[in-house]
């Protein structure tokens, strides 16, 4: 009961921090620039206590995280900019959808022969995608939002991918945000940059809680999750997004994005439990 507490938690944090990088950026509490900005050194100054207070706070190099800081910084710029136009849920599900269907592509490009049930799994997956990419008059999508969230896709599926081999997760992240910190300081010379007080109130609870909070919690249940369990359960995180948005926003849920997220995520769940349904039947 209390893992399964746990990690209802930490989805509900995950979709968070879509609902109040929206919220922040589309009433203008905050421009996109300063956000991200504020939102990093939030998140790198709660991880590093968190590592400071376990005695692993020199447990990374710099040379190795160059990678993961870079992607993590196009992650949090592209995530903060796609805001300004689209929903929370859409926008939580175009990344959520690039982020798999990228690192199932770098996957199979690096030696991995992915199944029929795989590749099946991800044709239905970016046609979802296709669904509400697709310009046109009748697309819910900001194409320039949508381009955005593609990009901050790419950018956290690298930083996914570069950390895969870390012996110590935690002590990964607390190392990239904290050497992300350069590299977004160079948003102070963004123009036009404008935090009010609920702004900079947001961004600290979406960096300090629901991102280096979140993601420490994270690290502590997915040991004792099933692979495929930890990554079906991280499905769930655009529907509670899309149902914030609606509740907590007032945005309002097209059928064409309900259609799309049905094929998101029902390809990315047919792919993802590939290896399990192979494993059974052995």
């Amino acid at each position: 009961m209390r893992l399964i507490l746990l990690t209802v938690v930490t989805m509900v944090a995950f979709a968070s921090n879509s609902l109040l990088t929206r919220l922040a950026v589309d009433t203008g509490a905050s421009d996109p620039y300063s956000f991200a900005l504020l939102r990093v050194l939030a998140g790198a100054s709660v991880l590093a206590a968190i590592l400071a207070i376990s005695g692993k706070g020199n447990a990374f190099s710099p040379h190795q995280r160059a990678v993961g800081a870079l992607s993590l910084a196009v992650y949090m710029i592209g995530f903060s900019l796609a805001y300004l136009t689209l929903d929370a849920g859409l926008g939580a599900l175009i990344l959520f959808g690039v982020v798999q269907i990228t690192m199932f592509s770098h996957s199979a490009l690096t030696g991995s022969v992915p199944t029929l049930r795989q590749m099946t799994g991800a044709a239905v997956a970016f046609s979802g995608l296709l669904l509400v990419l697709w310009p046109g008059d009748a697309a819910p999508t900001d194409i320039v939002g949508a381009a955005f969230m593609v990009l901050a896709g790419l950018g956290w599926a690298v930083y996914t991918i570069s950390g895969r081999s870390a012996a110590d997760p935690l002590a990964m992240t607390g190392a990239n945000f904290l050497l992300c910190l350069p590299v977004m300081l160079l948003f102070l010379l963004a123009p036009d940059r404008n935090v009010t007080a609920s702004g900079y109130l947001l961004a600290l609870i979406c960096g300090a809680l629901t991102s280096g909070l979140g993601y420490a919690l994270w690290y502590l249940v997915l040991p004792q999750l099933q692979q495929t369990v930890a990554a079906v359960v991280q499905l769930s995180v655009p529907v509670i997004a899309i149902a914030g948005g609606a509740v907590l926003l007032g945005e309002p849920v097209a059928i064409q994005v309900v259609v799309a997220a049905t094929l998101v995520l029902g390809g990315i769940a047919l792919a993802v439990t590939s290896q399990s349904s192979q494993a059974g039947r052995k």
